[in-house]
């Protein structure tokens, strides 16, 4: 389906306005399409589904600003068995995927090497220091700034024990622009009187924060995208070249760019121009309570660090989150994900009950969790941006603005070359 709307109130004329295509209608391609529209191009945005499934709105709606230090890190390697499914953790590596998760695994072994990690740590923390900042520009021109809530989140500890070293870790790791006090005591027993589990030590931080409803950030986005005259289709993508999309059902596409940001997709469709995506989706689970739940709208999100999982108040329910799964995008989910969630909130005594809806999607992800944002080498109209693994909301709108300046030819807010995809060679 291809909706057309009137062009905007002295708009160039369509002879006159560039053209560009954006592949994928997720919340990086939505926005991505928003801010090549707002420079001035006339944006088809091309999405697989009428109605968006991907990780970018089942996910734990925060803005993780926190997160300045990639996954893929010397720490993580240290503790890498402690964390798999199989002992109690949240990472887990499906037998039935060995040769899905194996090769992308040697993979962050090397980028996890001190000097490429801390070259990957660099260009994050450059990234992610721009990334409020972007969704505070974002949500103010959709004419929706109550759908950020830039109020923190917190994170949560069990036994002392867990409380001194998870505390210890977050004095000693790189925020970025987000800040963190302990707990007081009052907000403490608030917590306990909340919760079942007990709760020894905590912390709240400052400069993250969440959206407050995904699915009408989905609909507004879209819906402004159309106002403002682009053309919105549901199709599927079977090829792109210099300036042209060709899709399943034999269609041709033509645009002065096209923009590939596509998820787990993308590393197929740029396999013609000789690059590289060792990309792998990384699944995570949900379960989802509906709207009327006791919980507080107005409590941030919190991290229950022991249980690697994080809990969400949305408009639209209560959603706990969690599980790192390594596997093909298209394999079936593991109803284990979901029994261990039902543990964990059980044993918090969390208001989500045997109705909430189960969800899992995939986060598309590279080895040295950095973005690739880029154009295609040795060609006129073709760029990419994907691969965000955790952080696709956070750095959703500085994406979609960065890809604009690559494309208008102007200085971008932060060196592109971290983030090409030349990088895997």
């Amino acid at each position: 389906m291809t909706s057309l709307m009137p062009k905007p109130e002295n708009s160039p004329s369509a002879s006159d306005r560039r053209t560009a295509i954006v592949v994928g209608g997720g919340v990086i391609g939505t926005t991505t399409a928003l801010a090549l529209q707002r420079a001035g191009w006339a944006v088809t945005l091309i999405e697989a589904e009428e109605t968006p499934r991907a990780a970018s709105w089942g996910n734990a709606g925060h803005i993780a600003t926190e997160q300045a230090e990639p996954i893929a890190s010397p720490a993580m390697v240290r503790g890498f068995a402690k964390r798999l499914f199989v002992r109690g953790g949240a990472l887990a590596l499906p037998p039935r995927e060995i040769a899905t998760w194996l090769p992308f695994s040697l993979r962050l072994l090397k980028a996890a090497r001190p000097a490429r990690y801390e070259r990957a740590h660099q260009a994050l923390a450059a990234l992610l220091a721009q990334a409020m900042p972007a969704w505070q520009r974002h949500v103010a021109a959709l004419g929706e700034p109550d759908l950020l809530r830039p109020d923190g989140h917190v994170v949560l500890w069990e036994t002392p024990e867990s409380a001194a070293r998870g505390l210890a870790n977050w004095q000693a790791a790189d925020t970025g622009t987000a800040r963190f006090r302990p707990l007081t005591e009052a907000e403490l027993q608030d917590w306990r009187a909340r919760v079942r589990a007990p709760i020894a030590g905590g912390i709240r931080f400052e400069g993250s924060g969440q959206i407050a409803d995904p699915t009408r950030l989905a609909e507004t986005t879209t819906a402004r995208f159309v106002a403002d005259g682009g053309t919105r289709l549901v199709a599927r993508v079977a090829s792109i070249g210099d300036g042209e999309v060709r899709l399943t059902d034999d269609r041709r596409l033509t645009a002065d760019q096209i923009v590939v940001t596509a998820g787990v997709a993308s590393a197929a469709l740029l396999r013609p121009f000789g690059l590289k995506a060792p990309i792998i989706a990384e699944r995570g689970y949900h379960l989802q309570t509906g709207p009327d739940v006791d919980w507080p709208a107005d409590l941030p999100p919190v991290v229950f660090e022991d249980r690697s999982m994080i809990v969400t108040r949305f408009a639209e329910g209560l959603r706990a989150a969690s599980i790192v799964e390594f596997a093909r995008a298209q394999a079936k989910p593991d109803p284990a994900k979901w029994n261990r969630l039902r543990r964990h909130i059980t044993a918090l005594g969390l208001p989500i009950g045997a109705d909430a809806k189960p969800w899992m999607g995939a986060r598309p992800t590279l080895p040295d969790y950095l973005p690739a944002i880029g154009r295609v080498p040795r060609t006129k109209g073709v760029s990419y941006a994907f691969g965000h693994n955790h952080l696709g909301l956070t750095l959703a709108p500085i994406t979609g603005e960065l890809v604009a300046a690559m494309l208008e030819g102007a200085t971008t807010a932060t060196p592109m070359q971290s983030f090409a995809l030349e990088r895997f060679g």
